[in-house]
Order: C-alpha cells, then sequence, then structure tokens
C-alpha cells in the first residue's frame, strides 16, 4: 500500500542529443513545463527574473477536477548545469519537491525529472482526510497523472533541445 505519509516519487529519464547547457537554459525556464503539462499553467519569478538557491515563484495549476490553485515555490536545488529543482509552499514541510537532474552521456545529455508527494499538506491530503478509506487509490492516481505530465514534459523538452 502506498500511503502519502511514504513520500512517494516519480522519476523519468530520456537521452537528449544536446548539450547540459541547453537542456540546462531550458529546464530553468520555469515556464517550460507549461508548454506540455495538461496542469501546469505558469509561473511567475517573485524574487526576481533569474533562477538560484532560494530563488522564489508563484506557480499556475488547473486540474479538471480540483479547480485553479496557485502554490509558492523556492529553488532548493540549484547546480548549474546538473540540479534544478525546488519545494512547493513550506521548504521545511513541503507538500511536494520537484527537481531535474542532467548528466552528459554519448547522446549529449540523459535528463531525469523526479517529484516526491509530501510531507506536507495539500489539496491531496484534504481528500485523502475526507476519503481516508480510498488514500491508496488517491495517491496512485496523482501518481499516475504526475507520470503522465512527467513524461510529456521530458518528450517537449527533448524535442524542443533538439530541434535547436
Amino acid at each position: 500500500m502506498v500511503r502519502y505519509a511514504d513520500r512517494p516519487t516519480v522519476e523519468l529519464s530520456v537521452d537528449i542529443a544536446a548539450s547540459t547547457a541547453v537542456v540546462w537554459d531550458l529546464v530553468t525556464d520555469i515556464n517550460m513545463p507549461a508548454r506540455f503539462s495538461d496542469e501546469f499553467r505558469g509561473a511567475d519569478w517573485i524574487d526576481d527574473a533569474a533562477p538560484h538557491h532560494g530563488a522564489r515563484f508563484i506557480g499556475r495549476n488547473r486540474h479538471r477536477t480540483a479547480g485553479e490553485w496557485q502554490t509558492t515555490c523556492t529553488v532548493t536545488w540549484f547546480e548549474p548545469h546538473r540540479s534544478f529543482g525546488y519545494s512547493v509552499n513550506d521548504v521545511d514541510d513541503p507538500a511536494a519537491r520537484w527537481r531535474f537532474d542532467l548528466a552528459p552521456n554519448a547522446q549529449g545529455t540523459k535528463l531525469t525529472m523526479w517529484a516526491q508527494m509530501g510531507p506536507g499538506r495539500s489539496g491531496l491530503t484534504s481528500l485523502i482526510k475526507r476519503y481516508p478509506d480510498r488514500e491508496e487509490e488517491i495517491v496512485a492516481n496523482r501518481l499516475t497523472e504526475w507520470h503522465t505530465n512527467m513524461e510529456a514534459t521530458l518528450a517537449g523538452i527533448k524535442a524542443v533541445a533538439e530541434a535547436g
């Protein structure tokens, strides 16, 4: 049984025929995933216009059953050309964590996208509280949605990077 408290994760990778510098510019563009995700609608930097450790942005989302919402995200992983990621809402007790990892390979760059639920409160925790007997189903469905959007995002980044 997968429970929210277990902090379940999704991780997907793709090989991209482009340099890590090219891929880095794409993954640090906080609006790039909005081009490919059916949930993430875009984001705006709060503090300034450049990504760096500690920078914050407001992300906008829309879900067919949950409606629209915004989150405040903080960049918590920032190693140029290697790792870019952020925590959603509370940095110390995030609703989720998202990260892109880049590694040079024979094709150019291996790009890995990783996400973790919880441990902090989110819209999902409210739903689980309402339907505790369906927690495993709720978490599994959400992980499937994440997987689908992450696949689309990676495929989109690959296409943009390889198109030059």
